[in-house]
């Protein structure tokens, strides 16, 4: 069954192009110019109908779309958010992931890459980026100062858990490593998160690798 997403860009060329290379693949619910009117138009859909993934620019008029995945996430937590976008700046790049955003891909990547970003953010809750963008992120958490894994108040177990979280282990795999339920292993990463004051997978990478607690 094709993934649902929605296209949230500006661009008309750029919309043209992904729903030409994209057909067959996927189903596209809806198109927005801006933040705005993909806030308004997630409002009008039943939830079943909500898509699994948005394909999000971060430069448009209007609301950005930094500011719609801001308050998308705490709206329909269970939406995935991919920027998708032309812009390497590194404020851009670590406020999109501070918003809530999942993935981060630049929009010179192939139809193959797109799709697999896709599958990545809604089947193994990944966070998935493309290369330039994932080495420019792990070199400036490298730089980042600092701060003991105690000082958050996690516990072992949860500082465990965070290190597969990670490596890239999905809710299943982390049960299977550590002997405890998939229905566990979520509590904790519920916990985490609620400790941390987050709500993504890939916020939780950003701290964990730039507090060096991997």
């Amino acid at each position: 069954m094709p993934y649902k997403i929605a296209i949230v860009d500006d661009n008309r060329l750029v919309i043209k192009q992904l729903l030409q290379e994209l057909v067959g693949h996927i189903t596209v619910v809806f198109i927005a110019a801006n933040g705005a009117e993909y806030l308004q138009k997630m409002k009008e859909l039943p939830c079943e109908q909500y898509p699994q993934a948005i394909l999000m620019d971060i430069e448009m008029p209007g609301m950005d779309g930094i500011e719609a995945v801001r308050l998308s996430t705490a709206l329909y937590p269970q939406v995935q958010y991919i920027m998708f976008t032309v812009s390497t700046d590194n404020d851009k790049l670590f406020e999109a992931i501070k918003a809530g955003a999942h993935g981060y891909l630049l929009k010179d990547e192939t139809v193959d890459v797109i799709l697999g970003a896709i599958a990545e953010v809604v089947d193994k809750q990944g966070a998935p980026m493309s290369p330039s963008i994932a080495r420019k992120t792990l070199k400036l958490l490298s730089e980042s100062k600092a701060q003991p894994a105690n000082d958050t108040n996690l516990s072992d177990r949860e500082i465990e858990i965070l290190k597969y979280i990670v490596s890239g282990l999905n809710y299943k795999q982390i049960a299977d490593k550590i002997f405890l339920s998939p229905f566990t292993v979520r509590n904790h990463i519920t916990k985490i998160y609620s400790k941390l004051h987050i709500t993504s997978k890939a916020q939780a990478v950003q701290i964990a690798v730039s507090n060096k607690w991997v």
